[in-house]
């Protein structure tokens, strides 16, 4: 009833013919909260070219806010910009700088409360602390904004886009840069974040939080402080995704913790840190991804158990897998390595003999981290290739019985 009754309401609403009203120089309406104040539900506010600043602008009923030749709002660095407070809200075609910076509040270029079936696009967003923050907002998509930040440090920048306590939200197609995380998810459920590009944000690209049942697909994340990391979440769908270039001393592609049945398939994992961080992770499937030219491909710490990695290709990477333990409890099988040696007699294009992808000396670095620097070395090849015929210290059944031959493509 409560679902028939919403899809009423918003048949009547986009059939509702409403009036339009013009904001700027020249017009009806000088200011923005004058026409807002005599719009009535469904009404059409054109803002025409120019500054506009003054108090934060509230929305409290449900309006089309459009922007003709990208007006400007203005916080001045000291406010809130726009807040929204209704249901059935559009903001598009504006430019929306200089939000003012607190300690104690999250001041952002725009706030939706409480609020269902918002969209934001089509903006662009410069200097702000917060770019654009939802709380406690469902049936909301925020898409084809550009949203960038001037980073001062982690602790007094904000997030280009802010999800608190939110269902149901689609984050598409925006650009965002500079800020603290691209985009970060607290207790989010249900959720599509698909088509961004979140680049030079100084923690991750992308940051989960409590947040369950979402999917994450065909974003680029690349040169953030780290690419994305999920934590204390359950089934998350992370897919062609592109990581590249997150390169530092606590820099990933994908940083896992505490986190259950999720999948990762089909992403590109190339010149990072780590491509794949996992600690205490269940139940993820590792499925048809390439590792190329990064530190590790993989990092599976001994607290991880029943993962799988199949059917991916290893390629270039400086150590395909690394541990800290010698129980392991996930499975790998018929992935391409490319430091494999072994044959194939048969012709089946899998090799006969297993490969051991943990090598003996990424278990030094794992516990002597300054030990890398020794990692070109003649010896730590000779001891890399005496371990792999007698192991004495690798995980012996961390291996793929079935490595294949060829790349897969």
């Amino acid at each position: 009833m409560k679902q028939l009754l919403t899809i009423l309401f918003l048949f009547v609403f986009a059939a509702t013919d409403g009036a339009t009203l013009e904001v700027g120089k020249g017009k009806k309406y000088p200011a923005i909260e004058q026409a807002i104040a005599a719009a009535s539900a469904g009404d059409i506010i054109h803002v025409y070219p120019g500054i506009y600043k003054g108090n934060s602008f509230l929305v409290n009923k449900p309006l089309h806010l459009r922007g003709i030749n990208w007006p400007v709002l203005d916080g001045e660095n000291k406010r809130e910009i726009l807040q929204v407070e209704a249901n059935n809200v559009i903001i598009e075609g504006f430019e929306i700088n200089n939000s003012g910076y607190s300690s104690s509040y999250d001041w952002a270029a725009v706030k939706v409360i409480n609020s269902s079936y918002v969209t934001i696009r089509k903006n662009k967003l410069h200097n702000n602390s917060f770019g654009i923050y939802l709380q406690n907002a469902s049936w909301t998509t925020i898409e084809e904004n550009i949203v960038k930040g001037n980073p001062v440090n982690e602790i007094q920048s904000g997030n280009a886009i802010h999800c608190w306590k939110s269902d149901n939200i689609r984050i598409r197609n925006n650009t965002l840069s500079g800020h603290r995380d691209g985009i970060y998810f607290e207790f989010v459920t249900n959720s599509v974040i698909q088509g961004n590009n979140s680049f030079e944000n100084i923690r991750y690209g992308l940051h989960f939080m409590f947040s369950n049942n979402d999917i994450y697909m065909n974003n680029s994340f690349k040169n953030n402080g780290a690419g994305v990391a999920v934590m204390f979440s359950k089934q998350v769908m992370m897919i062609a995704n592109h990581f590249e270039d997150n390169w530092g001393s606590a820099a990933y592609g994908i940083l896992l913790k505490e986190i259950s049945d999720g999948v990762i398939k089909y992403n590109r994992f190339i010149n990072n840190t780590v491509g794949v961080y996992m600690e205490g992770t269940n139940r993820i499937n590792i499925f048809q991804n390439l590792f190329k030219s990064n530190g590790w491909a993989l990092r599976v710490q001994s607290s991880c158990a029943n993962n799988t990695v199949t059917k991916n290709n290893f390629i270039a990477n400086t150590f395909d897998v690394g541990t800290n333990g010698s129980v392991q409890l996930n499975s790998f099988s018929t992935n391409y390595w490319d430091k494999y040696e072994g044959y194939d007699r048969n012709k089946d294009n899998y090799g006969d003999i297993p490969y051991q992808p943990v090598s003996l000396y990424s278990m030094v670095v794992e516990k002597i981290p300054a030990a890398s620097i020794l990692l070109r070395s003649f010896m730590v090849k000779v001891m890399d290739k005496a371990e792999r015929v007698v192991p004495a210290i690798t995980p012996i059944d961390l291996k793929d019985e079935t490595p294949l031959m060829k790349p897969l493509k």
